[in-house]
């Protein structure tokens, strides 16, 4: 017997005009609605929704909820789940909840534009979740402070899908798009640097603070010649990285784009190396110190 996919109908678009009691539409079109609408706050908008059938669908348009913040929310329940598909946000920030990897497969499924996801401070269980080919191509992707990640787990994050449907040709990473990567406070060595210069080639923000296994050689490898972050770095946090010392800034010398250093809290790190890195590039790259061991570029004014 064969088996067919049963793919549910069309959902009608919203009309375009609000109806009112006598019959008549109100004046002013959708668009117009939505105009004022983006004045108004989430909790607003929430409000909103409530007044009658049209505002609820017009309120739930993605353009009004681009962004979605549900950082430290306690539990997260089926409802607010299925709120979230119906608003299809860009950004979606679950920090420090409580979801479950079932809870996080299920959304990056029904989520195919979402480009930036926020999990510091969630359990590797549910990262993982995203070892699959339905990971959508993020740009940004904070991991900090997640529990249990480690360089054997990065791997499994990097690694191609092996879940691919029928059909599928690309057996790229999905994380190739990933340009901020955040994964501070995670106990990973070089061998997870190595396998991030590999499979993020647009990597231009890269977080190691509170590395505690990050040293000169690790700053060594994401500089070396042949590597895509050599040349796409702009932003490199290193701060109470206890093992990066004035070697570091040697080889950050070698950076084409690097516009962000922060060493802070670095013990072995001095004043007189960043100072010295300064005067060494100032023919070529203008740098400051914008606190003790914060080095940025300075931007020329036209």
């Amino acid at each position: 017997m064969e088996r067919h996919v049963i793919r549910p109908p069309p959902i009608c678009p919203p009309p375009d005009r609000l109806p009112l009691a006598d019959g008549r539409n109100h004046i002013a079109p959708r668009e117009a609605w939505l105009a004022i609408f983006s004045h108004l706050s989430h909790r607003e908008l929430c409000v909103c929704m409530r007044v009658c059938r049209t505002w609820n669908r017009w309120c739930c348009d993605k353009r009004l909820w681009t962004h979605i913040n549900l950082k430290r929310c306690k539990s997260i329940t089926p409802l607010m789940l299925s709120g979230i598909i119906r608003r299809q946000p860009i950004t979606l920030d679950l920090s420090w909840t409580n979801i479950s990897k079932k809870q996080l497969s299920w959304l990056i499924n029904r989520l195919p534009g979402l480009r930036v996801l926020l999990l510091s401070g969630c359990s590797w269980v549910a990262v993982s979740a995203l070892c699959t080919s339905s990971c959508p191509l993020l740009r940004t992707l904070d991991l900090q402070w997640v529990e249990g990640l480690k360089d054997p787990q990065m791997r499994d994050l990097l690694s191609l899908p092996t879940d691919n449907r029928p059909g599928q040709m690309d057996t790229r990473s999905k994380l190739r798009n990933v340009t901020d990567l955040r994964l501070a406070g995670l106990d990973i060595t070089d061998s997870s640097l190595r396998l991030i210069i590999k499979n993020m080639p647009l990597l231009s923000h890269l977080d190691l603070s509170y590395c505690n296994h990050i040293n000169d050689q690790s700053v060594n490898l994401l500089t070396a010649a042949g590597t895509t972050t050599r040349d796409s770095l702009t932003d490199v946090n290193l701060s109470v990285c206890n093992r990066v010392t004035d070697q570091s800034l040697s080889y950050f010398k070698r950076c084409g784009s690097i516009c962000h250093i922060d060493l802070r809290f670095c013990k072995q790190v001095s004043r007189q190396a960043c100072e010295r890195f300064i005067a060494e590039m100032s023919v070529i790259v203008p740098f400051q110190l914008q606190e003790d061991k914060l080095l940025q570029k300075l931007h020329s004014t036209p």
